[in-house]
């Protein structure tokens, strides 16, 4: 082995110049690379689902799927008929359809003509990357669509991971005038953040998207607030939101992992806050960081906002590792006694299937019944829908009490 005194020395300055030119270089890189870690599908599309999963999601038994689509005056979605006729498939869209029309979801007022309704706002939010706080924001999403919900998913994070798995390509297809940034700078463009909306391939799902020139408003927010009298710029995203709380049931904002001026605006526009939370040790050391960084920031604008309530604050385990030597019973302890009824009694367990190149740029309810991992994922997807539905449950009670 070589003696590591006897190396040479290098010059390793680099100048900002050098760093610009740099990131230049590595464009046709990046870009290649993302090229071919998307080439099996360039385009995500949504799953077809069976028969057997319709009837689960509607509460309902496969032989009164089959007479409900074979009646005379069937007014549902008849699905494909497969093969030799005896099986039958559904698209995402025929699968809401028949949520909304057979199933016992409560159904919100969203689309009435009184103007009444309410969607509800929820931000999910850690400081520790790592936490899978996009993944179980955009699977939430899309658990929620399983509802029969409409929901608007906002990212935040300048990395737009969320906006990927949304099957946009961020680098390619968003630019910052994409985002809820123009809207930041200047609250009368034209549409507000109703312009600023995309449809994704999952029905039911709509974006706004990310990109990394959401970086300007930590710049914008605290100079307005030095030179604008009256300028609240931890309001500024609530009131955008207002007029879209009309269009959706649900929306989610994902947020950066940092208590950014953006990331507070998306805590103060909540009706309720999520926070993933991988149960080892310094995972939960940071949740801990969070809470106090959180209330010594808003101790300075809390005057203002006496009047804020969050329906509810919900801690939720994520990628649980369950294995002998994990260290999750005794964090699950910690956090048990730290969060108390914040600690909500639903965990998504890990997945070593979700990391692979194939399904890099999916989650767990992208993956088809019929795909190799399809059983490997359950494990995620049924927890993950099992607390969709408790949220939404949660919800409901409110909308019923306001109705």
């Amino acid at each position: 082995m070589a003696n590591v005194g006897t190396l040479p020395m290098e010059d390793r300055k680099v100048s900002l110049r050098e760093v610009a030119e740099f990131a230049d270089n590595l464009e046709p890189f990046s870009d290649n690379l993302r090229e071919q870690i998307l080439a099996p599908r360039p385009r995500k599309v949504a799953p077809i689902y069976t028969i057997s999963e319709l009837a689960e999601m509607c509460s309902l038994t496969r032989q009164q799927i089959q007479y409900l689509v074979t009646r005379d005056d069937a007014s549902l979605p008849t699905g494909t008929l497969n093969g030799n006729g005896r099986s039958r498939t559904f698209t995402l869209p025929e699968v809401r359809a028949w949520v909304k029309m057979a199933s016992d979801v409560y159904q919100t007022r969203l689309g009435n003509e009184d103007g009444n309704f309410k969607g509800k706002v929820l931000t999910t939010a850690q400081l520790k990357g790592g936490s899978a706080k996009t993944t179980t924001t955009v699977c939430l999403a899309q658990a929620l669509t399983l509802l029969g919900r409409n929901v608007l998913l906002i990212d935040l994070d300048p990395q737009a991971s969320a906006s990927e798995l949304c099957g946009l390509y961020a680098e390619k297809e968003i630019s910052g005038e994409d985002t809820v940034l123009p809207y930041i700078y200047d609250h009368n463009i034209e549409g507000g953040l109703s312009g600023k909306v995309q449809s994704t391939y999952w029905d039911g799902l709509d974006i706004i998207p990310g990109h990394t020139f959401l970086y300007g408003a930590e710049f914008l927010l605290p100079a307005r607030q030095k030179t604008v009298q009256g300028y609240r710029f931890w309001a500024v995203l609530r009131q955008g939101l207002e007029p879209l709380r009309s269009q959706y049931d649900y929306i989610l904002i994902d947020t950066s992992p940092s208590l950014s001026y953006m990331n507070l605006n998306a805590l103060l526009a909540a009706d309720a806050l999520v926070m993933p939370m991988i149960p080892e040790n310094l995972d939960f050391i940071s949740s801990l960081a969070f809470w106090r960084l959180f209330s010594d920031v808003a101790e300075d604008f809390l005057p203002y906002e006496e009047d804020k309530v969050y329906e509810f604050i919900s801690i939720l385990l994520s990628k649980v590792d369950y294995g002998k030597t994990s260290s999750a019973p005794v964090v699950r302890q910690w956090a048990q006694s730290a969060y108390g009824r914040w600690l909500d009694p639903f965990e998504i367990p890990s997945s070593s299937v979700m990391s692979g190149g194939a399904l890099s740029f999916s989650t767990a309810l992208d993956v088809v019944s019929t795909h190799s991992t399809a059983k490997s994922l359950q494990r995620v997807r049924q927890p993950m829908m099992q607390y969709a539905r408790w949220l939404d449950d949660m919800f409901v009670k409110s909308w019923k009490e306001s109705a």
